[in-house]
C-alpha cells in the first residue's frame, strides 16, 4: 500500500523492511528517544537559568563568556545538519569520495577564520556581519542588501534542505506524514531557541555533537563489519551495479572509475579538481568567515585564544565526515544496490517516490536496517538533534540579523525589550514561511536537492565573499565599489540560477536541455568566474571614486588593526540603548506583575530586573574589554602550533586520497 503525501510517496513494502511494519516499534528505541529529548531540554533550561538573556548582548552573544570547547563543538554542530547525513552520504553512494573534499576544505578555512577575520570583527566591536560592513563603508544599502540576502539564503537553502532531509529520516523510521513530523520538530526547536538565546543553543549543540559523533562511529563500525573491512569495501563498491537497468547507458549506473579519488579530471570530472581547490574555497570563505551563524559563535568567546582554539577543535572534527558519512553512504550502495543505486525511473519511483534516483535514502536506510534496537533510537535522535541544532542556529542568527539590521531601521527608538520581542516574533514568522516552502523542496526531488544547495550557494555568495575579503585586506575599497560589485555579481548569479531552474537540472537518464553556454560551466567554475568579476568591479569602481579617510577605518581593516586612536564612525548607530531618555530620573513606583505575566516573562528571558546603570567611564571600560584581542603569550603559541599541525593534517589527507 503506497500513500502519497504531496508528491512524497511513502511505501510500506519490502522497501522498508520485510515485515511491513514501522521500524520504531520496540520499547528500547522509544525510551532512548524520550530520555534523549528530556536531557536536551534540561540542558537548555540549565543554560537558560545560568546566563543573562534579558539584554541584547546576552541573548545574541551569550554574554561574551564562552570557552573554547563549546565554541568548537557548536561550530561543528551548526555546520553539520541532517542535510549533511542525507546529502553527503547520498552523493557518495552515487559518485564516490570526492564529496568528502567539501568537508576537508574547511580545515584550511577555519584557520583563516580564527587568525585573520575574527580579530578584525572583535576589534571593530560588532554583533552582526552587515553591521561590520556598515562601519567599514558607511551607508545603508550594503547592510540592508546583505541582511536580506542572508535571510533569503537561510530560508531557501539551509532551513528547507534540513527540513527535507529530517523528513526523509522520520519517513523511513516512523512512516509519519511529513508535515506532521516537521511541525512537531519545529515546535520543539523553536521552544528552546525562543526561550534560551545563544547560550542555550551553544550548550545543547555541544551535547548533540558528542552524541552525533559517537552514534555515527558505532554505525560506521556496523557498516564496515557488514561489508568485511576496508579492502573488501573497495572491491565491492566498484561492482555495486543495480540489476534492473533496462537500456540505459552504462555511465548512468556503473560506479565511476575515479570513485576513490578526491581530485578528478578538470574537464570531464563531476567535481573537477580546480573547482574543488579554488571554487570551493570561495564558497567556504563566505560560509565560514562571513556567515552570521558561524561568526556569531566565535564572537561569543571570552578572548581571542578561545576563538582560535574553538576553530582548531572544529577543524579536527571536520576530518570525521569522510569516515562517518561518505564511507557509510558508499557501503549503503553495496548492501542495498537495487534500491540506493536504482536508475530506472519506474523502479526508483517504487522504492523512494522519486524518479530521479534514490541515493538520498542511503544513510537513513543504513540506520533503520543495520542498527540494533536501542541504538537505532539513539541514531534517530542524533539525526533529529543535528536537524534541530542547525535550525536553532539559523533561527537565532536570522532573528539577530532581522532585529539589529532591519527592525532598527523601522523603529529607531525601540527599547531593548521591544527588540527582544521583535526578534522572537520574527522566529515564528520564519517558521511559517519555512513550512510553506516544504512542498517546493519536495518537488526539487531527490538528486536535485543537494545540487540545489551547493549551486544556489555558488551563484549568490561569491560577490559577498569578495566584498568581505577586500574590505578587510584592502583599505582603498569604498562604499560605491562594494555596492556595485554586489549588485553586478547578483545580476550575473541570478541570471544563471533562473536559467537553471527554468530548464531544470535533469538527470543522467533524461538530461536537461539548457543551452551549454549557460549551464555547461560547472557550478564550482562559475563561482570562480563570478568571484573574479566581482573583485574587478569592486576595485575598479573604488579606484575611480573617492577613498575613505584613515580616521574612519581604525581597527576595521588589516593594515590599521593596531591603531589606538579614536575612530570616527561614518554612520552613527541606528539603535542606541535609550533607557536614560525615558526616565527623567523620577522614580516611579513599579507595580508587581501578576503570576502569569511573571512566568511568561521569566520563560522568555524578559525579567524585570534592570541591568545596573553604568557610568560613562565604566561604559568605556566595558567597550574596551569587549574589543580586546590581546592573548597570553603561552596560549598564543599553543594555538599557533596547533594551527600548523591542523594545516599539515589537511595537506596530508588531501594528498593521501588525491
Amino acid at each position: 500500500m503506497a500513500h502519497d503525501y504531496f508528491g512524497f510517496s511513502l511505501i510500506r513494502s519490502n522497501a522498508r523492511n520485510s515485515t511491513g511494519t514501522v521500524a520504531l516499534n520496540n520499547a528500547a528505541d522509544i525510551s532512548v528517544i524520550v530520555v534523549y529529548f528530556v536531557v536536551v531540554l534540561a540542558v537548555g533550561v540549565w543554560a537558560m537559568v545560568r546566563t543573562n538573556r534579558s539584554t541584547v548582548g546576552g541573548f545574541f552573544l551569550a554574554g561574551r563568556s564562552m570557552v573554547w570547547w563549546p565554541i568548537g563543538a557548536s561550530l561543528f554542530a551548526s555546520n553539520i545538519g541532517s542535510g549533511h547525513f542525507v546529502g553527503i552520504a547520498g552523493t557518495a553512494a552515487a559518485s564516490g569520495i570526492a564529496i568528502g573534499g567539501f568537508e576537508w576544505n574547511a580545515l584550511i578555512v577555519v584557520v583563516i577564520l580564527g587568525w585573520l577575520f575574527v580579530p578584525i570583527y572583535i576589534k571593530a566591536g560588532v554583533v552582526t556581519m552587515p553591521e561590520y560592513l556598515k562601519k567599514r563603508f558607511g551607508g545603508q544599502r550594503i547592510r540592508i542588501y546583505l541582511s536580506v540576502l542572508s535571510l533569503f539564503l537561510y530560508v531557501f537553502t539551509k532551513i528547507s534542505a534540513d527540513m527535507f532531509s529530517g523528513a526523509i529520516f522520520i519517513n523511513q523510521a516512523l512512516g509519519l506524514n511529513i508535515y506532521l513530523a516537521v511541525v512537531m520538530l519545529l515546535l520543539i526547536t523553536a521552544l528552546y531557541t525562543v526561550t534560551g538565546g545563544l547560550a542555550a543553543v551553544i550548550y545543547t549543540d555541544t551535547l548533540q555533537t558528542i552524541i552525533m559523533v559517537v552514534g555515527s562511529f558505532i554505525l560506521m563500525g556496523f557498516a564496515f563489519n557488514k561489508v568485511g573491512g576496508y579492502e573488501k569495501f573497495h572491491e565491492r563498491y566498484m561492482t555495486a551495479i543495480p540489476s534492473m537497468t533496462a537500456n540505459i547507458s552504462e555511465s548512468c549506473y556503473e560506479p565511476r572509475p575515479d570513485s576513490f579519488h578526491i581530485f578528478r579530471n578538470a574537464i570531464t570530472g563531476d567535481l573537477p579538481w580546480p573547482g574543488l581547490v579554488f571554487g570551493l574555497t570561495i564558497q567556504a570563505t563566505w560560509y565560514w568567515c562571513t556567515d552570521q551563524v558561524i561568526v556569531q559563535r566565535c564572537l561569543s568567546a571570552k578572548n581571542l585564544s578561545h576563538v582560535k582554539a574553538g576553530c582548531i577543535l572544529c577543524g579536527y572534527l571536520k576530518v570525521l565526515p569522510m569516515f562517518l558519512m561518505v564511507f557509510p553512504g558508499m557501503i549503503s550502495r553495496i548492501l542495498y544496490t537495487d534500491e540506493v543505486a536504482c536508475v530506472e525511473p519506474a523502479q526508483c519511483e517504487k522504492f523512494c517516490g522519486a524518479s530521479v534516483g534514490c541515493t538520498n535514502v542511503a544513510y537513513p536506510k543504513l540506520v533503520v536496517d543495520l542498527m540494533p534496537d536501542g541504538l537505532r533510537g539513539l541514531m534517530l535522535s542524533v539525526m533529529l538533534a543535528s536537524l534541530m541544532s542547525s535550525l536553532t542556529s539559523i533561527f537565532n542568527s536570522a532573528s539577530t540579523l532581522f532585529t539589529m539590521d532591519i527592525y532598527t531601521k523601522i523603529r529607531r527608538t525601540a527599547s531593548e525589550k521591544e527588540l527582544m520581542i521583535a526578534g522572537r516574533v520574527f522566529i515564528l514568522v520564519l517558521i511559517g514561511v519555512s513550512i510553506a516552502w516544504i512542498p517546493v523542496v519536495q518537488s526539487a526531488q531527490s538528486g536535485q536537492l543537494f545540487d540545489y544547495i551547493q549551486s544556489i550557494t555558488s551563484y549568490l555568495t561569491p560577490p559577498v565573499a569578495a566584498v568581505f575579503m577586500l574590505a578587510i585586506f584592502c583599505k582603498r575599497v569604498n562604499e560605491s565599489g562594494a555596492f556595485y560589485g554586489l549588485a553586478i555579481g547578483l545580476c550575473i548569479g541570478l541570471s544563471r540560477m533562473i536559467a537553471e531552474f527554468a530548464y531544470g537540472t535533469g538527470s543522467c537518464v533524461n538530461p536537461s536541455n539548457c543551452p551549454t553556454i549557460i549551464c555547461g560551466v560547472h557550478y564550482l567554475y562559475f563561482s570562480i568566474i563570478l568571484f573574479v568579476i566581482s573583485c574587478i568591479v569592486i576595485l575598479g569602481v573604488s579606484l575611480m571614486t573617492k577613498p575613505i579617510e584613515d580616521k574612519h577605518l581604525y581597527r576595521l581593516c588589516w593594515s590599521l588593526r593596531n591603531c589606538t586612536e579614536e575612530r570616527e564612525d561614518l554612520e552613527k548607530d541606528d539603535w542606541v540603548d535609550n533607557q536614560d531618555s525615558k526616565s527623567m530620573d523620577i522614580e516611579e513606583p513599579e507595580e508587581e506583575p501578576g503570576l502569569c505575566k511573571k512566568a511568561v516573562m521569566c520563560f522568555c528571558g524578559l525579567e524585570h530586573k534592570k541591568a545596573p546603570k553604568l557610568s560613562s567611564e565604566e561604559q568605556a571600560e566595558l567597550q574596551k574589554k569587549l574589543t580586546d584581542t590581546t592573548e597570553k603569550p603561552l596560549w598564543r603559541n599553543v594555538v599557533n602550533a596547533n594551527a600548523i599541525i591542523l594545516l599539515c593534517v589537511a595537506i596530508f589527507l588531501h594528498g593521501f586520497y588525491a
